[in-house]
């Protein structure tokens, strides 16, 4: 079994992370722009990034098939 230590650098990393995959948004999956919206709006530095970020994941949700939509959101649910 793997230890995995906490690091203070964490967030810093995940947020960078986040940056490049919203900078380059053509390249990775909805999945992949989600998650790193989802990182920005609650890590992200100025409220102007926080806020983008939630804006960009209404436009991936709004994109998304209702169906599809409605399987992911009753597995959040279910969570």
């Amino acid at each position: 079994m793997t230890s995995h230590t906490c690091s203070s650098a964490w967030p810093t990393d995940r947020v960078a992370e986040a940056r490049a995959v919203i900078a380059d948004v053509a390249h990775h999956s909805d999945q992949l722009i989600r998650l790193a919206c989802n990182v920005l709006a609650q890590h992200g530095e100025t409220p102007s990034e926080r806020a983008d970020a939630q804006r960009l994941l209404v436009v991936v949700d709004a994109r998304r098939p209702v169906r599809r939509a409605q399987r992911e959101d009753q597995g959040r649910a279910a969570r």
